[in-house]
């Protein structure tokens, strides 16, 4: 990865940081469908520079960068076009080359707790061929974590009704493209030592492609 650009975001009493990153992140999204190759692969990594993970939670901060091989690739991305409508609570900075002195590589990539009962409901309603909230409020045989100790019981119980599970890793909620369903992407970061060339998905996330730290 040879350039970047940097956007940091904005809040204020209009918008929340978390609101924010849900807007400004689907324009990003959408941008990356649009260059994507026949197997859905784009040129385009991002980072997370103020990203921190504490022993409860973690938080992505309110910068991103997006990076790329080539000026071209983020050139004809066009990120000021693609947050037009977000200028007041969103700062771009032009395209720059990445400094030759990195504190090191990260890998960020897409998370898929199998506790989120979102995920769960997604899958049972594409099992039995039904819609998202028929599925969310439907009832069903669930295993369910007793109060005390580590022992599970299964009960019937729709998965609207399941109990929070708090989940550490950092997330931007979305609207799905395809359905229109919100839904969260949790994003993990795992420092590495080297670099690590390849592709990224429509969310600009790899499981082995790294971006530069600095």
């Amino acid at each position: 990865m040879n350039y970047y650009l940097e956007i940091t975001l904005l809040p204020n009493y209009e918008i929340n940081l978390f609101s924010l990153w849900s807007k400004t992140f689907q324009q990003i999204h959408l941008g990356l469908v649009e260059m994507q190759d026949d197997q859905k692969r784009v040129p385009i990594g991002l980072s997370f520079p103020e990203y921190k993970m504490g022993e409860k939670f973690g938080v992505l901060g309110g910068k991103l960068r997006l990076f790329a091989p080539d000026e071209a690739a983020l050139t004809r991305f066009d990120v000021t076009r693609r947050l037009s409508r977000l200028s007041d609570y969103v700062h771009c900075t032009g395209i720059r080359p990445v400094p030759d002195a990195v504190k090191g590589y990260a890998v960020y990539q897409r998370e898929q707790p199998k506790t989120s009962k979102e995920r769960l409901a997604r899958r049972y309603a594409k099992r039995h061929n039904m819609d998202y909230e028929a599925a969310l409020n439907s009832k069903v045989e669930l295993s369910v974590k007793l109060e005390a100790g580590m022992k599970y019981e299964k009960t019937l119980m729709s998965y609207s009704e399941m109990p929070h599970q708090t989940i550490p890793t950092p997330f931007i909620r979305l609207k799905s493209l395809s359905s229109s369903n919100t839904f969260c992407l949790w994003i993990k970061k795992s420092e590495v030592e080297n670099s690590n060339d390849g592709t990224f998905t429509t969310y600009g996330l790899s499981a082995t492609a790294t971006v530069p730290e600095f």
